[in-house]
């Protein structure tokens, strides 16, 4: 007989879950020492929030399940945004938040954590797969595997279970989690009439979403774009899914989108493959009805947002992206070969652009952002993999910042938490590999959770965070002032020096104000171990590429 927690923890470890990230309370200390015990590496995060995001950005790097620890009451309150945002990554988190004693139940208790108190079962549940609470310790076998393969199967994401003290100390039978983890992915039926509506298409497009990261339909997509020789764009959320540089890539469509991208959509589309995205106004922008294509044929987990965005003739093709469309790679090839498509003239005006951005010198010791993004490209290695925090300055990396190898970008278009890039960043770099981390973040998504930095010092994590600063909540600011003439309650009075703050919490921090000072810092960032801050002072005018969104 064993403990409910040391069942707990050994399962987690058999899933390949080395990290677990969260603050310590009474009621959870039992798991914090067990994970102490088998090996388990606990990570003291600054906030549950902060935690929340590491085990996101763990479980995406590492493609298994991430844990997050919370105690009773606000501790699993402050859970709560980092378990919205895991669920519109579908990232497999598993939330575990304590609870004061069952047998107290009733009375007045101290962060309690049950109906009489702040009911976190119920306030999980619209931010979960499925959250539960354990009330007695011989259902944790079937708590804990419907939980997990909620998890790990199907569409995926993140699920919760509020486990009371003792009930977490209790002795069971010594537990053996079954092995149901292969997943069974169904092949669509419509698959055979997506060849015929490709087969008479004049001018098709593909439009790549966040979904095609979730399913790693990377060389699936590739191969599939190339048989028929359809152009693919990205939304912002799929960015990094397909290699900027393709013959027959457009960039990215939406907010951040490229000219060579927008021009195609222009001259008319009859046939437009949605791969992996909800459709929603960030990706869709500036595709209005006269532009609206005859067909949508779109891929998906569930039927949720089909056919409510664009209200055309849509075919659902219902599973997982990567095994459908390899199923049609197979099965379903073009009956004779297909004429290459040059897509040269349409970037002529986005290169043209660029060309100039480029040229762009600074102003008042101010850089542009563009001009920050497109060079960034040429200082970070080409497998650098960058989490992309909510905000203007990411956008300007979904049009600048072009993608090398497929998978090596993470941003979020639907939910959206300032400040989740740095604990994804910080939760990515934890997992043992090679490739080098970096979070693109702006001044106001700093402030927000930069105090997790500090986690990022404390466990050595090899990430560089590229600050953007121009004392503004930049996104707003600038809809305001071209929207409604001008702009209320969007600027620091007094703003932050990052790098003066990381040398205050011990990271390697540099200020810089020239692109000659980013290349420096960046190159010494990436080949030191230890995380580092590249603060780079950005316009204040500069108009982002995020104004198309109605």
């Amino acid at each position: 007989m064993v403990s409910l927690a040391t069942n707990l923890v050994k399962i987690i470890k058999q899933l390949g879950c080395e990290q677990a990230f969260g603050i310590p309370g009474k009621p959870i200390t039992p798991l914090i020492m067990e994970m102490e015990n088998q090996g388990v590496n606990f990570v003291l995060s600054r906030h549950e929030c902060g935690a929340g995001y590491m085990a996101t950005g763990y479980a995406l790097q590492n493609q298994t399940l991430g844990v997050a620890l919370g105690t009773s009451g606000p501790g699993g309150t402050n859970l709560l945004t980092a378990a919205g945002q895991a669920k519109a990554f579908n990232a497999p988190v598993l939330f575990i938040t304590g609870h004061p004693p069952l047998v107290d139940s009733g009375k007045a208790l101290g962060q309690d954590s049950s109906m009489f108190g702040t009911d976190l079962v119920e306030l999980f549940k619209p931010l979960t797969l499925f959250s539960a609470r354990v009330d007695d310790a011989s259902l944790l076998s079937s708590y804990l595997q419907h939980a997990l393969q909620k998890a790990l199967t199907g569409k995926m994401g993140p699920v919760h279970l509020s486990i009371p003290l003792d009930i977490l100390t209790q002795e069971i039978p010594e537990l053996d989690m079954p092995n149901w983890q292969i997943a069974d992915n169904p092949i669509s039926a419509n698959l055979s009439r997506v060849k015929q509506l490709l087969t008479t298409a004049q001018k098709p497009v593909i439009l790549a979403g966040k979904g095609a990261h979730r399913s790693k339909a990377y060389q699936e997509l590739q191969d599939f774009a190339e048989d028929w020789q359809i152009p693919v764009m990205t939304t912002p959320g799929g960015k990094g899914a397909f290699p900027t540089h393709h013959p027959l890539s457009l960039g990215s469509f939406g907010l951040g989108g490229t000219a060579a991208a927008e021009t195609y959509v222009e001259e008319g589309i009859d046939v437009m493959l949605v791969i992996g995205t909800r459709l929603s106004d960030m990706s869709t922008a500036g595709l209005h009805p006269n532009l609206y294509p005859k067909h949508i044929i779109q891929f998906d987990q569930e039927e949720v947002f089909v056919g409510k965005t664009i209200l055309v003739d849509t075919l659902l093709i219902k599973g997982d992206a990567k095994q459908n469309l390899s199923t049609l790679i197979m099965q379903y090839a073009p009956d004779h070969s297909v004429h290459k498509r040059n897509l040269t003239s349409y970037w002529l005006e986005e290169k043209s652009a660029r060309e100039q951005i480029a040229r762009k010198e600074s102003k008042n010791d101010r850089l542009s952002t563009a001009n920050v993004m497109l060079h960034l490209r040429d200082f970070l290695p080409p497998d650098t993999v960058v989490y992309g925090d909510d905000g203007s300055h990411t956008f300007y990396g979904i049009k600048y910042f072009d993608t090398l190898k497929p998978g090596t970008f993470y941003f979020d278009d639907v939910f959206g938490a300032m400040g989740h890039g740095l604990g994804l960043a910080i939760g990515a770099s934890l997992v043992k590999q090679d490739q080098p981390i970096v979070c693109f973040v702006g001044d106001g998504c700093f402030m927000m959770h930069g105090m997790e930095l500090s986690t990022a010092v404390d466990q050595q994590a090899n990430v560089t965070f590229v600050v953007f600063n121009n004392g503004m909540l930049d996104m707003v600011d600038k809809g305001m002032k071209i929207g409604l003439g001008k702009s209320a309650g969007t600027t620091y009075q007094y703003g932050i020096n990052a790098t003066q703050f990381g040398v205050s919490i011990g990271m390697d921090s540099t200020r810089c104000q020239s692109m000659y000072e980013i290349e420096t810092a960046i190159k010494q960032a990436v080949e030191t171990d230890g995380p580092s801050i590249v603060e780079v002072l950005t316009c204040k005018d500069e108009v982002p590429p995020t104004l198309k969104r109605g």
